[in-house]
């Protein structure tokens, strides 16, 4: 299978440790894993602001850039159901029937623990981590996606670790991209609610699917000399016995 990553913008700029873990999980399930050089944003900024018009050609050239590949994978459940969900949408408001029809012929994309599970059929990636963890599932994984239970049965399955559960753990973090910085209050007053469960868990690391979570909830936790580290799936699945098995990204 003939697999590409879709890395993200913010994993690109700011995580790159997160692609990289990504890589490292799939290559280790024999996965023949690339990096389409031609890749860029996904679209989503645009998207979710209303900017539809904007977003077309942004939506042809991730069609190009991904054209030809199996599967599209990428660590972030609201990078899935952009170009799941939103793609075609672009497309038949601008009523464009050739980027329809390229939307049409774009792989099948997967958030991580979706291809993990559904695709490859594995729970245990030979991953080990031995600390205390605790796992928000972000909003697109949860509610645009249904990933379901997929990211917490890949961490039951990883050598050492102990998984804690999170109070309030469906509500939301208060990101919600442009949202925070139109709506900065509210964001910073539900983005401490979670902080505050996570806190409440007894956990040392908070793991999530996406990093735009994490970046918004870690700077809370950090701000309020919590201790606790934050860290995306992929980060966790890729760290094995004597290498890589800490958690390493402070908040």
């Amino acid at each position: 299978m003939r697999v590409a990553l879709l890395v993200t913008c913010l994993n690109d700029t700011l995580f790159p440790d997160v692609g990289r873990a990504a890589v490292t999980v799939l290559r280790r399930l024999g996965v023949d894993v690339e990096f389409p050089p031609g890749q860029a944003c996904c679209g989503q900024p645009l998207i979710n602001t209303g900017y539809l018009a904007e977003a077309v050609p942004v939506v042809r050239g991730f069609a190009a850039a991904f054209h030809g590949y199996d599967a599209v994978v990428t660590p972030s459940g609201s990078c899935a159901g952009c170009v799941r969900h939103q793609h075609a949408m672009v497309a038949r408001r601008a009523g464009d029937a050739e980027l329809a029809e390229a939307v049409a012929a774009t792989p099948p994309m997967y958030e991580l623990s979706e291809f993990l599970v559904d695709v490859l059929g594995v729970t245990d990636v030979g991953a080990a981590f031995p600390h205390t963890v605790t796992y928000h599932p972000t909003c697109h994984s949860l509610r645009l996606l249904g990933v379901g239970d997929r990211p917490r049965r890949l961490l039951e399955a990883v050598r050492g670790l102990r998984l804690r559960e999170l109070p309030a753990a469906d509500e939301c973090c208060g990101f919600g991209g442009t949202f925070a910085v139109k709506n900065p209050d509210t964001s910073v007053a539900m983005g401490a609610d979670k902080a505050r469960h996570v806190r409440e868990s007894g956990a040392e690391v908070l793991v999530a699917g996406d990093s735009s979570c994490l970046m918004h909830i870690g700077g809370l936790l950090t701000r309020q000399r919590a201790g606790v580290r934050v860290l995306h799936l992929a980060e966790v699945l890729a760290a094995t016995e004597g290498a890589g098995a800490r958690a390493e990204r402070v908040s």
